[in-house]
């Protein structure tokens, strides 16, 4: 009889032991913490299966065990259900956690921003660094009329859709998707409100925007947007020609010109307004939201001129005719002078 008790107490033991080293084993690939980081972006492809996330996760050391991981991935049935998107790994999470969130597509949202953009290769880079989308297939795509045309928009007119904000969106949105928001953005941005004041000033959204983009690259002060908005629509009402400084640069496609001079003057291009009246045929920049506030403020001067203030404060000094422009115009080219800006 006390052997048979001893049987059973070493079986009841044995069973323990047992149970215990199944609940470690199990809480190990389960349960226990398993980021390797304190917090850390696991970015996985619109084409990855498995294969590429493991190999991911295990390139940049992403968790501290990943057998545990790829057994549980497999008996949760995660292997089959990759989705694309960037998560999150906090630090703390489980087995468990990760491939819950992996399999449901519970990604985190990339806050999208694009300012200080000139060009479509400027914007087509800004874009990449912050989406899946790679910058080569992007430019491809805002220089395809075909693609384009589903917008209502051209290559050179492209920029117009892109009101600069701060957007949220999906890592591996498609660059069908990221046109389909743009343009969804744009008809928010242009409310009644907004397209009231453009019909009242005699111009369309695109002109509004185009001159907000000059006005954008004459000055940081916004203050001062009004008030060069109008020395532009002054000119356009008149028909005289815009003579635009950021007009120039950007016919020349040097951004880096300190100073105009005449012979970029003679560049023979539709966005040089020294050489061809009216509004250049797209924008120079992507204009600020501020800018194009400015444009459609429609504040009324009676100013054709303006001239950087010979302070270099960033201001600048108007003028409502050619003798007192002049008066302005020979004081900065003084101090461009002193200071050898050439």
């Amino acid at each position: 009889m006390k052997k048979y008790k001893r049987y059973i107490a070493g079986a009841v033991v044995t069973a323990l032991l047992i149970v215990c080293v199944i609940g470690f084993i199990a809480y190990q690939r389960v349960l226990a913490p398993n980021v390797a980081k304190e917090n850390a972006y696991l970015y996985i492809h619109s084409h990855d299966d498995f294969k590429n996330v493991m190999f991911t996760i295990q390139q940049e050391n992403l968790l501290k065990n990943t057998s545990s991981f790829e057994w549980l991935s497999k008996r949760k049935g995660y292997t089959d259900k990759v989705k694309a998107g960037k998560y999150l790994l906090k630090a703390g999470m489980n087995n468990n956690q990760i491939v819950n969130m992996l399999r449901s597509g519970r990604q985190e949202a990339v806050n999208l921003v694009f300012n200080n953009i000139r060009t479509n290769e400027q914007l087509a880079g800004k874009l990449a660094r912050q989406i899946e989308t790679d910058s080569t297939t992007l430019i491809h795509k805002f220089n395809d009329p075909d693609f384009l045309s589903n917008y209502k928009t051209t290559p050179e007119e492209l920029r117009l859709l892109f009101i600069p904000n701060t957007y949220k969106i999906w890592w591996n949105t498609s660059s069908k998707d990221l046109m389909n928001r743009m343009l969804k953005e744009y008809e928010k941005f242009w409310n009644d409100e907004r397209n009231a004041k453009a019909y009242s000033s005699g111009l369309s959204r695109k002109e509004v925007a185009i001159i907000a983009s000059i006005v954008e690259e004459e000055t940081n002060q916004k203050s001062e947007k009004a008030t060069i908005a109008s020395v532009y629509m002054n000119r356009v009402k008149k028909g005289m020609l815009l003579q635009a400084d950021p007009t120039v640069k950007y016919a020349v496609g040097d951004f880096s010109i300190k100073r105009v001079l005449n012979k970029h003057l003679t560049t023979d291009s539709p966005y040089n307004t020294y050489k061809y009246t009216g509004i250049p045929p797209g924008p120079i920049c992507i204009p600020s939201i501020s800018s194009i506030d400015a444009v459609l403020e429609n504040q009324k001067t009676d100013f054709l001129y303006f001239c950087a203030k010979e302070d270099f404060s960033g201001y600048h000094n108007f003028a409502k005719n050619m003798e007192e422009h002049l008066v302005n115009a020979r004081k900065y080219q003084k101090a461009l002078n002193h200071r050898k800006i050439f």
